[in-house]
């Protein structure tokens, strides 16, 4: 047929990774609840599920057609509402409710022991010509802490609240990928800063600072981390000098109350885009370690790009200043480039690479 094109096909037909019968989590036809892998599966698995959302809507794929639900059907969740972006119309997250929730039960431990009430889920960057300019410039807003002024993360605020007045918060998880990860993240610590503490599940975090993991010397590595703090450290005294900083001076700051929030960051060394949050808590123990802990007490809670915002006067928290999480590392051999290791794929594999580590902040 005349004006038949190649790259149109290509374009409508679907991604075998959107395919839940040919790259989904087939193997876990049971979930326990009580092992943290198969949670973990499964909130990658619902993030997945807004990627492939967005895809359908992107295709006009409804009906039949639509390959998302199975995507949260498999675990028999069902998706309650969908969270649209105010500027491009993008579909970038979604409320999710387990069907067999029983609300009468109690345990406590619950939160490891049967599934949650409510899961909101966030997708990150499509680079597709809907949604990319819009992502994109999230992106770039991220990177320059200006996040939390932007709808997007507003909208997403505003159901989670929404949704905690109504459920509470050990009903509810948080859980997001890449720029979705980055919403989460945002949305948890500004509910931890009022005492609300709930259950996140972060893939690939993006990390809003130079990646010194991916320095292959360790000794060029360590001596990169131990400058940029104590030109963090030293900064952060030097414009606050004659004042009280609420990240130096006070007993019980932000990021004290934020201590009691530990949210799972699930990340790849061999991603530079999240892989720093890996040496952001391993340099904090080497540091105490080493008996010059109180410099990396201050340079830990603060940024170079948010003490210079904030010396212009421009409001804005860094997001990956966190005192506390549980870091899982994919420690996977085989080489991966950067569509391997920051993809949200990854994190539903059964394999035996995951290195978990506890890090809370003394």
């Amino acid at each position: 047929m005349k004006g038949y094109n190649k790259e149109e096909e290509k374009e409508t037909k679907p991604s075998e990774k959107e395919i839940f019968g040919i790259c989904g989590p087939l193997h876990l036809n049971c979930v326990d609840w009580r092992i943290p892998d198969h949670r973990r599966s499964v909130a990658a698995s619902l993030v997945q599920g807004v990627y492939i959302l967005e895809r359908d809507r992107q295709q006009k794929r409804t009906g039949y057609n639509a390959l998302a639900p199975i995507w949260w059907d498999y675990f028999h969740f069902k998706c309650t509402q969908i969270l649209v972006d105010q500027v491009d119309s993008s579909t970038f997250g979604a409320i999710f409710v387990y069907k067999y929730h029983n609300p009468n039960y109690y345990h406590p431990m619950a939160s490891q022991c049967v599934p949650p009430q409510y899961v909101i889920a966030f997708r990150g960057t499509i680079t597709k010509p809907d949604t990319r300019k819009r992502d994109l410039y999230l992106d770039i807003q991220l990177a320059l802490n200006g996040l939390t002024c932007n709808s997007r993360y507003q909208t997403a605020l505003q159901a989670v609240e929404n949704l905690m007045v109504k459920v509470g918060q050990r009903n509810v998880w948080l859980a997001g990928h890449s720029l979705g990860a980055a919403i989460a993240l945002q949305v948890g610590k500004e509910l931890a800063k009022r005492g609300c503490y709930i259950e996140s599940y972060l893939f690939n975090p993006p990390y809003t600072s130079a990646p010194i993991e991916t320095l292959n010397n360790p000794n060029l590595k360590t001596g990169a981390r131990i400058a940029t703090s104590v030109i963090t450290a030293g900064l952060t005294l030097a414009l606050n000098k004659g004042t009280k900083n609420k990240y130096t001076t006070q007993q019980h700051g932000p990021f004290t109350i934020l201590s009691s929030w530990i949210p799972y960051l699930f990340v790849n060394p061999k991603d530079p885009i999240c892989c720093e949050y890996i040496g952001y808590f391993e340099h904090r123990e080497k540091m105490e370690g080493w008996g010059i802990g109180g410099i990396e007490r201050i340079a830990t809670k603060n940024s170079v790009v948010g003490l210079l915002s904030g010396a212009l006067g421009r409001e804005g928290e860094a997001l990956h200043l966190i005192p506390s999480a549980f870091v899982v590392k994919n420690m996977i051999v085989k080489e991966q480039g950067l569509k391997i290791s920051h993809g949200i794929h990854q994190w539903w594999e059964p394999h035996p690479f995951w290195q978990p580590q506890l890090y809370k902040i003394s």
